[in-house]
């Protein structure tokens, strides 16, 4: 039976798929067989050669850090005899490099054209705080308010967030340009903006982010004008419900898909099995002119330039460098070690370095040229594959993924987790054991792939599922669970 994956044939480590005792011996598919010196966890990964101290171990067919002493033959390779080979701030030079992506025919699904000429895949109201002092409030107006969740209109929600009072300069700015974003998602059929009325991100301040707007779509309220800021909320609630109303779902192309690409608690399986399905699909949907997000910048490193290479344009380039270094100098500013990743939960999955961690993360960018990069809450203006300025936090980036327009995220994850973005948040777990164990977080199952399945078949049953899901024919784990949350970046000071 074939227990291990050697992934390319230049790797001298593969990966166990399912747990291997101590003196068992093991094959791969290309019938290399080795004997396990010591218990292999799933995952995790075994030498398939002797390896000097201080070589190369070779992953992906890229080193994924060196050694810190001699490994044997069959013996765990990990972080107890492995560190990275990573460094600070670099140089990069531009050698472009294209693969041409196979043509697809169109695809379409049932969504909600807005007059702006985008189109969403819910048909929500959504409550946003200019401040957190009015998070009751707008909680109190969701609930009372869900008496007008009717017809067409598929839920309200309210985005409750600490920020917005005693904020400064860019810290303020990131919130606006984050709030902007999500009062700008075509998943939002209409938006009740609250406000205090003293706090630092005025409305008036927060407006300029937003830019145009349609003033049936969006409204604002401040608190302190109103005698009962609930009752007024309400009022405000019904007329915005009444012009979400309006809308119904209609035949869309699938080119209006702009997809957040998003990984969280990743294992040995995630560079191997979700992450290139999420990488496909994202060929796929981009080759018949539709969009995805890729961000985690921190976990970019030490397989950036793989994305630079693939950038289509100098110009593109000089941005994707600046992108890498000004995170990096982030990090430095703060005396973090750049390379302190992957997380102990990575770890215990089989990611052993911040390569490794890196390598299989940048997977769900599949193969398209990288179009554009994003400045943390830029909106999506072009076709094709972005990278996105934000950190790995699950809970940030998602967030930030929804603030650029993305309708839909995919979120893989070989050791789970509940939590659920703004828009719909599908969760793919890298291997059958974990979707087996929770259904109640889990969407769809990649680890499927390891276990025979072809990747152009699953594939073409993701895409479907996604445009079942975008057509509201079925919901995500996260949506039946009614969990929506956002975080947003801070780095500034409180006053």
């Amino acid at each position: 039976m074939v227990k291990l994956l050697k992934i390319n044939e230049q790797d001298n480590v593969a990966v166990a798929i399912q747990d291997i005792a101590a003196k068992e011996t093991a094959s791969t598919a290309e019938g290399v067989s080795v004997t396990a010196l010591e218990d292999i966890g799933q995952g995790h990964k075994i030498a398939l050669q002797a390896i000097a101290k201080g070589e190369n171990v070779v992953k992906y067919g890229f080193p994924i850090g060196h050694t810190l002493a001699d490994i044997p033959t069959g013996a765990w390779v990990h972080t107890h005899n492995t560190a990275t080979n990573l460094g600070e701030v670099l140089h990069y030079s531009y050698h472009p490099k294209s693969a041409p992506l196979p043509p697809q025919l169109p695809r379409q699904f049932m969504g909600y054209h807005r007059p702006n000429g985008q189109v969403g895949v819910r048909n929500e109201i959504w409550i946003i705080p200019t401040v957190g002092c009015v998070n009751s409030v707008v909680q109190r107006i969701e609930k009372l308010g869900q008496q007008y969740v009717t017809g067409s209109i598929d839920g309200i929600y309210s985005f409750v967030h600490p920020h917005g009072c005693s904020q400064m300069g860019s810290d303020q700015e990131n919130l606006q340009r984050i709030l902007a974003g999500l009062i700008n998602n075509p998943n939002a059929a209409a938006v009740l903006v609250v406000g205090l009325g003293c706090e630092y991100n005025q409305i008036d301040l927060l407006k300029p982010f937003i830019g145009p707007y349609d003033e049936e779509r969006v409204k604002f309220m401040v608190c302190q004008d109103f005698e009962d800021e609930t009752e007024e909320g309400l009022r405000l609630l019904e007329e915005l419900a009444g012009y979400a109303s309006r809308f119904t779902r209609q035949p869309a192309d699938a080119s209006s898909l702009v997809v957040g690409l998003k990984c969280g608690g990743s294992d040995g399986f995630s560079g191997i099995t979700a992450n290139p399905l999420v990488g496909s699909f994202s060929d796929c949907l981009i080759a018949q002119g539709g969009s995805t997000i890729l961000t985690e910048v921190p976990e970019m490193f030490g397989a950036e330039t793989l994305l630079m290479e693939r950038c289509q344009d100098e110009a593109t380039f000089d941005k994707t460098v600046n992108l890498i270094n000004r995170f990096k100098e982030y990090l430095m500013s703060y005396h973090q070690v750049i390379y302190e990743n992957p997380s102990p939960g990575n770890k215990k999955g089989g990611i052993t370095t911040l390569e490794d961690k890196s390598l299989g993360c940048t997977q769900k960018g599949g193969r398209a040229p990288v179009v554009d990069v994003l400045y943390y809450g830029d909106p999506v203006k072009a076709h094709g594959l972005h990278l996105c300025t934000a950190p790995g936090n699950d809970l940030v980036a998602s967030t930030t993924l929804a603030a650029s327009g993305a309708q839909i995220i995919l979120f893989t994850t070989g050791r789970g987790t509940p939590f659920g973005a703004p828009v719909p948040t599908v969760k793919i777990s890298t291997n059958t054991r974990l979707y087996e164990k929770k259904k109640n977080w889990i969407d769809f199952n990649a680890g499927q792939l390891v276990e025979g399945k072809p990747m152009a078949q699953l594939t073409d049953e993701f895409f479907d599922y996604i445009l079942r899901l975008a057509s509201g024919e079925v919901l995500t784990r996260t949506e039946e669970n009614g969990i929506r949350e956002i975080t947003i970046f801070k780095d500034g000071v409180t006053l």
